[in-house]
């Protein structure tokens, strides 16, 4: 069963207080701005994929603030969806919330009830187990089908393993890893004389970026999260590239690799 809180939360009242501020803010703009009062959810959902983009940047970034005003972003359009369809009167705020809630009890039977569970790998099979026996005929609905492919990869493992799916030791993904990268080669040949069947490389390569998020998951390193950090590690060296070569007045496209490479090098040093 529950334990007690260990302390009350001194700060609840100021919390329930700029939440209700927040409620009556999305109301006034509702009734009062010509832009908000046009926005419907289809109009709304870019813009929150693009505000979730935006927050998974600053908590890469570890900017503080950053993260705390796009959590205030994310919260607003929680709440405007919440009130379009109060509207229509389908939900409300209440309802969200209570859904929530609701869900979070009855997921988490060790806490809430008499189940024990004393790791995370047995909470996680819990929370599969659970949403099988309330009516999903898949513990793979719960992947969003539009989710990028390297973000559906981790949550298909993920999955997967909360119901006991998986490889038993890391040893056994990574021979997987170069099994799958053996295949690659086998199929992509390009001295070999005929030219390669794409379609089957493309298959070959998909399988092989599958085993290598298995593994990255197998030594708990988010492969998204790695890829992204990257991304951002490449972006800094090549945008010094740039502005260096053109302090030295050099044009990319008029240099060597040898001489982009020199700027690379130093870069690298940074």
């Amino acid at each position: 069963m529950k334990k007690p809180l260990s302390a009350p939360d001194p700060n609840r009242e100021a919390k329930l207080k700029a939440f209700d501020r927040l409620l009556t803010v999305m109301d006034e703009l509702r009734e009062n701005c010509p832009w908000d009062k046009k926005q419907t959810w289809e109009s709304l959902r870019h813009l929150t994929i693009e505000e979730t983009y935006e927050l998974g940047d600053a908590i890469l970034d570890n900017d503080v603030p950053e993260v705390k005003k796009e959590l205030g972003d994310l919260m607003l359009h929680n709440v405007f969806y919440a009130r379009i369809a109060a509207e229509k009167n389908q939900f409300d705020m209440a309802d969200v919330l209570n859904g929530i809630c609701d869900k979070l009890i009855e997921r988490h039977p060790h806490v809430y009830g008499d189940v024990v569970a004393t790791d995370e790998e047995t909470v996680k099979a819990n929370w599969e187990k659970i949403k099988l026996k309330s009516g999903n005929k898949s513990v793979l609905e719960g992947v969003p089908a539009s989710l990028p492919a390297l973000v559906k990869a981790i949550r298909i493992q993920d999955k997967a393993r909360g119901v006991g799916f998986d490889w038993e030791k890391k040893e056994q993904v990574w021979q997987k890893v170069e099994e799958e990268m053996a295949e690659f080669k086998k199929e992509f040949q390009p001295d070999a004389g005929a030219p390669p069947d794409i379609a089957r490389v493309q298959s070959e390569f998909g399988d092989l970026l599958f085993s290598l998020v298995n593994y990255a998951r197998f030594i708990n390193i988010d492969p998204e999260e790695a890829l992204e950090r990257t991304n951002k590690k490449f972006i800094k060296r090549f945008q010094y590239l740039e502005t260096e070569s053109a302090k030295e007045g050099k044009k990319l496209g008029e240099m060597t690799l040898a001489e982009m490479n020199e700027y690379w090098e130093r870069a690298k040093q940074l």
